[in-house]
Parts: structure tokens; sequence; C-alpha cells
């Protein structure tokens, strides 16, 4: 089978979700080609899995229309791995091949970074874009077509981002005008939202998967069986995911569903999980089992986010397939590990619809309002987790100065603060559970 994609990446995300919707592509008859892995740093898995063939088996489990799913993929998209540490040539080479026409990356969020230190002739670069230039550059020079480039590294406008690196490469190393056209030409950039979560190496239950699978097998993987990729553009002729059957979404912008993601799935964690801890509970399963947790949560959705978005079925839809993800038994998602830098995640996943519903409606949503009240009270324990300054001044401020620090929430929230102080009165002197009663009354 022909070698059409190259990726950069070699880690579960990847392995969980892209590689698998290219082995389902194959399987349905709908594609021919394989994937050739890039180990983007120095250290790194390409060995293992050039041990293994390139093939693993991967394990999708959760709840999906109510119903429990368990699936099981021996997953054979890859055809090889390739260190570019260790083998630059090889990597190179890869540029030479006509059939190569799609790149994928998940780098992590630093990942897609200008250096400014590297050069052309470096074996390799440092940074992936500057790796990618070193590459793009020798394809130009072969005079071969273009590619298909879908980043899934979790920064807004993933694939611009990307494209400018390059162009600040192109530009440092002095490459040709007509390398830099046909870097616009030739090129699909595309902007991309990836949402599944992929809980990886199973480690307390690879013995019972090992035996189920009959042989070792170093590179199991394991998530969720939601999934959903939204890439700007459309590229369904090449790349048939859509009539295979899978939720991914071709569009002109990636915005609005980077939004209700945002909002609805973020929004819904942060906005659950410091007054969950407070209340007892340990983990994302605990809270959809306890009635009041879970009657609090659905509120924030239900009631206060979703109408913000719109009211869409859509929205709508989402929000009960994040109760249904919330609620994977397969997932033990522990509270104080999403409680991580929850000040940070509170402004950019939680206040815009705190304000956006006040501008809608006059006046605050009553669930949401008091999830800031818990995060105050999170805070003033020792199991908070953030900047040395943050967790300092929010242990020991008002809820009238944490409100009025502008630098953390990026708006004035003066007039917030009776109702938070309320809230917060009623979490200290009366306990979680008064609180949640207080707001469905």
């Amino acid at each position: 089978m022909k070698e059409t994609v190259m990726q950069f990446g070699e880690g579960g995300f990847l392995r969980g979700f892209v590689d698998y919707f290219f082995h389902k592509l194959n399987e349905q008859g709908l594609y021919d080609g394989k994937i050739v892995v890039i180990q983007p740093i120095e250290q790194g898995m390409v060995s293992m899995l050039n041990e293994q063939k390139g093939e693993y088996n991967l394990f999708l489990r959760g709840i999906e229309n109510g119903q429990v799913v368990n699936e099981h993929t021996h997953v054979t998209s890859i055809s090889r791995g390739i260190n570019p540490y260790t083998d630059f040539d090889a990597y190179m080479e890869l540029a030479e091949n006509p059939d190569l026409r799609v790149i994928v990356s998940n780098t992590t969020e630093a990942g897609i970074e200008y250096l400014g230190t590297e050069n052309l002739e470096d074996r390799p670069a440092k940074s992936y874009p500057a790796k990618l230039t070193q590459f793009l550059y020798k394809r130009f020079q072969l005079g071969l077509k273009g590619f298909i480039i879908l980043p899934c590294e979790l920064i807004d406008h993933n694939a611009d981002t990307l494209k400018e690196c390059i162009l600040k490469y192109a530009n440092l190393w002095q490459l040709p005008e007509a390398f830099v056209n046909w870097l616009e030409t030739e090129n699909s950039f595309c902007n991309t939202l990836v949402d599944r979560i992929v809980t990886g190496y199973p480690r307390d239950e690879v013995e019972e998967l090992t035996k189920q699978i009959g042989y070792v097998d170093n590179l199991i993987d394991t998530a969720e069986i939601f999934h959903l990729w939204v890439i700007e553009g459309d590229h369904e002729d090449e790349l048939p995911f859509n009539k295979a059957g899978y939720n991914i979404v071709w569009t002109k912008d990636a915005a609005p569903y980077k939004k209700r993601k945002v909002r609805i799935l973020n929004g819904g964690h942060t906005s659950m999980v410091l007054g969950a801890y407070l209340y007892g509970l340990e983990t994302v399963g605990e809270c959809l089992k306890d009635e009041t947790v879970s009657k609090f949560l659905k509120t924030c959705i239900f009631d206060e986010i979703v109408p913000t978005l719109g009211n869409t079925d859509t929205d709508k839809a989402f929000g009960e397939a994040v109760l249904e993800r919330f609620a994977n038994p397969f997932i033990r998602h522990m509270l104080l590990s999403i409680a991580l830098n929850s000040v940070s995640k509170f402004q950019v996943r939680v206040l815009p619809t705190i304000l956006e519903y006040k501008e809608q409606n006059g006046h605050y949503p009553k669930a949401l309002t008091m999830s800031m009240a818990a995060l105050i009270a999170f805070y003033k324990t020792d199991k908070a987790n953030d900047g040395a300054e943050i967790m300092e001044f929010m242990k020991n401020a008002s809820v009238e100065e944490i409100l009025k620090r502008e630098d953390y929430w990026h708006a004035d929230l003066t007039d917030m603060i009776p109702m938070v102080q309320n809230y917060y009165d009623v979490i200290t002197k009366e306990g979680m559970k008064a609180a949640y009663d207080l707001v469905q009354q």
C-alpha cells in the first residue's frame, strides 16, 4: 500500500484519533494509503512502533446513545516510523514520494513555535515548523505537488500559526520567493479542532487486555468512543471520512465549534469540579452519579450555557453527549487534575458565559455564579494548584479583592461581588450542599 500521509507525533492521541480514522478508511475500501510517522523530538517511541511494524490495539470505550460501547480495533494504518535525529536522510527522502499528500501533526501546544535559531542545513532543525520547512522546501525543489496540512495541536488557528512560522523560516533562510508562492498556492493549511479524550496506555488494565488480545502489545491505546474533528476546508473527495461514517466536519469556519466545545465541555468541567471536590467527591464519574452535583451540572449546561450559545438542537445534543462522556465508566478522571490552573481556565471557559447571560437576561446566572464562589472557597484550601502568586493571593484575599483583579478576569466584575459573596458565605458557613440547594431555589 502506498505511503500517502506523513504524521509528526507518535503519541497516544494521534494513534487513538487520526490513525484510527485512516485505518477505517482503508478497511472500508474508501482509501488506499498508509501513514509514515515522524518522531518530532529526540526522545520518542518510533523504535517501539517499528518493532511492532506500526501495528497496535485500540480500545474505544464509553456511553453512546445511552448504551455502553466497548470497541476493539487492531490498527494497521501505520507503515513505519522515522526518527529524523538518527536518520535525517530517510526523513527528507519522503519528499520524493509523489503519492504523499497529507501532513498531520500533534506536537503539543508548545510544538508550533518559531525559534529563529536554526539553519536550513541542520540535521534536523530543532522545532517542528523548521523541520517541516526543510521538508517542504525540498518538495518544492523537486517540482512535486503540495499537501493537505492538518495540525491537531490544541491552539487557536493552529494551521495559520504553523504557516506563519514556516514563512518566517523561509525569510530567515532567504528561500526564494517562488517557494513562498508555492506554499501559498499549492498547499492547503487547514485549521482544525479535535475532540476526543484519549486515555492512552492502560497501565491498570494491561494484564486483562493482554489476555484479551492474546499477545503483548507495548502500544495498546485507549480512548472514549466520542469523537469530533472539525476541519476548515473541504477535502472529502480525497479523504472520505463522512462517507466512512465518522463525525468529521468540513467547514469554512471552525470558530463556532470551538466556542461550543470550550463553553459546554470545558466550561462544564470547570464549573462543576471545584464545588464537587469541596462536597467530598473525587472523580467526574462520581459527580454524574451524585444526584445533587449532577442536577447542578445540568443546570449549568442546559439552563445557562446552552441558552447563551443560541439554544439550538445542535447545542443541546452536544450538551447531552457531554453528560454521556462525563459518565464514561471506563475513565477515572480525577477532579484535582482538572482543577489545575483553575483561575485562568475559569476566565476562558466559564466567565464569558456568565457575562453573556447577564447581557441577555439582565441578571447573572445562579449556577455559574455559584461556581465562582466555589472556586474562591477551593483556593482557600491547600489543594489548589496554580501559579505561586495566584495561590498566595487567592488564599488570603477577600471575595471583593479577588473579583476586582481585572488582570485575572479580563473584565470588571464589581457588580458580581454581592451575589458571589452570598454564595461564598453559604459555602463556608453551611457547606456545599446548602449552596447547591440555594441554586435550585
